[in-house]
């Protein structure tokens, strides 16, 4: 056999190899992606699981707000149904988001219901699930946004495209319905405890400008 010979078998070796090892990484990635997603659906259940007990609790205060606790009823049994692709279950999740929001800005008109005991305990559960479906949306995307670049990416992609490994969706909520806080969480630190410009309506005045034109500093607190 000649060095060429040995050469070209080497190299042949190299690349098969190679290929195996890349394919199953992708394998390994993509059941990374489904586990995570897995955990993701948890916490989306345990979510929802969560409403009905709290759109019962809030309505035994605030009857008149019909409305309000039809949009969160529709709003859950959406998102309970969309079990298909991420996207698809982001698009429920959006609606949902929004009107649970709508019915915790009702709770605020409601000091009585804030001091409920079980009031208390489902917002505290709703708000641990909600930092844990954070912590599960994050990690998700994470493993797809890695898996996605080699799917892209030469020389993987040959491996992508040999293995049928098509890129895999985010899960991500519409921006629109989102929030300021650029995820979508619960915040209930405004139903827990007051806020400081509640105590007046009147706003303060300026403060004089110091001299040399320089801006003074703030009071203290």
């Amino acid at each position: 056999m000649t060095t060429w010979a040995i050469i070209l078998l080497v190299l042949i070796a190299v690349i098969v190899i190679g290929a195996v090892v890349s394919y199953n990484r992708f394998v390994s990635q993509k059941n990374m992606i489904k586990d995570a997603w897995a955990n993701i659906d948890t916490e989306l259940r345990r979510r929802y699981d969560l409403i009905p007990n709290l759109v019962s609790t809030v309505q035994g205060y605030a009857t008149h707000e019909r409305e309000v606790f039809e949009n969160v009823t529709k709003a859950r049994a959406m998102a309970t149904a969309a079990t298909g692709s991420p996207a698809e279950q982001a698009a429920a999740e959006g609606p949902f988001v929004a009107a649970l929001r709508q019915l915790l800005a009702v709770a605020e008109n409601y000091p009585q219901l804030k001091a409920n005991e079980n009031f208390l305990a489902l917002q505290a559960e709703l708000s641990n699930t909600e930092d844990r479906l954070q912590t599960a949306r994050r990690f998700y995307n994470g493993n797809v946004r890695d898996y996605n670049r080699r799917v892209q990416s030469f020389p993987s992609m040959i491996v992508a495209n040999f293995g049928h490994f098509q890129a895999e969706e985010f899960f991500e909520v519409d921006e629109a319905l989102r929030g300021d806080a650029g995820v979508p969480k619960v915040d209930f630190s405004s139903l827990s405890n007051p806020t400081p410009a509640a105590a007046s309506t009147e706003p303060a005045p300026p403060a004089p400008p110091a001299a040399g034109g320089q801006t003074p500093p703030p009071p203290p607190s």
